[in-house]
């Protein structure tokens, strides 16, 4: 059993709109609509838990019954950051889940088959994370601005969302980082940190989370052309 946790607790403070980005609409739906599709569809999830902040819980109920959606188990108030918001849907998960697909609800564009490939390394290796090359030369600065390296570009990758884990490695890397304070910038690092290998599947450069307002335009032309070529 599969159980999807969506992320969709951040304020978007970077989207200067003055509510959840979640809410925003996107080809006059809301973002969180378009990511939910994709998983209330997709044949390899089970469950869905949603985490949004304690005030934003009635307004994604009211998305939830408008758009029909029948897989969402439960919508759990998120924490002060990222992690602390994952850390509450982990403890809402059903006993029977197996795998824990964990997705920024700001990546509207996310496909069902790449959701379904990441389901099945992770099925295979415990862990796996959806990511992409690295097209830009990357420099590492100081604190003055100041170059200090160039890493070679030929092993870095952009990761994304869907990470998918089995649900003991998933649970032990978060009980971990909590007992020594850590606090990771996305799952798989904190799962790294106990040392379990993550496999990285080749992701999508269209699968974009959605920050700023120039993000939506482009969300907008990517989906317009999916549209175009059904």
């Amino acid at each position: 059993m599969v159980t999807a946790i969506i992320a969709a607790a951040g304020q978007g403070k970077r989207m200067a709109k003055g509510i959840n980005k979640a809410f925003i609409l996107l080809n006059n739906r809301p973002i969180l609509a378009h990511t939910l599709d994709v998983f209330e569809a997709c044949a390899g999830i089970n469950d869905i838990i949603v985490v949004v902040g304690a005030d934003d819980i009635q307004q994604t109920r009211t998305i939830i019954n408008t758009y029909g959606y029948r897989k969402i188990k439960e919508v759990v108030p998120g924490g002060a950051e990222r992690q602390h918001s994952i850390a509450n849907a982990l403890k809402e998960i059903p006993v029977n889940t197996q795998l824990v697909l964990i997705h920024d609800g700001a990546r509207p564009l996310v496909t069902q088959k790449l959701v379904m490939e990441v389901l099945l390394a992770s099925n295979e290796t415990g862990a796996a994370i959806v990511a992409v090359p690295v097209k830009d030369t990357i420099k590492i600065g100081n604190k003055e601005g100041f170059v200090l390296e160039t890493p070679d570009r030929t092993n870095l990758w952009a990761v994304q969302t869907p990470q998918v884990f089995k649900r003991d490695i998933i649970e032990e890397a978060y009980r971990q980082a909590e007992l020594a304070a850590v606090v990771a910038t996305d799952d798989a690092g904190l799962v790294e940190r106990i040392g379990v290998k993550v496999r990285l599947i080749m992701g999508d450069y269209n699968n974009l989370k959605v920050t700023t307002p120039e993000d939506l335009v482009v969300a907008e032309t990517i989906i317009r052309g999916r549209k175009q070529c059904e």
